[in-house]
């Protein structure tokens, strides 16, 4: 039962993790109208 308690929260890390990047993808492609990947 441990091990399912640690994948979860592996799991919930790496979510919020790409949730992050994805929300600053979002916000600069937002302002600036276009994805810069520089």
């Amino acid at each position: 039962m441990a091990t399912f308690f640690e994948q979860l929260i592996n799991g919930l890390t790496i979510g919020s993790f790409y949730a992050l990047v994805a929300l600053g993808y979002s916000m600069v492609y937002g302002v600036m109208k276009l994805i810069n990947f520089a």
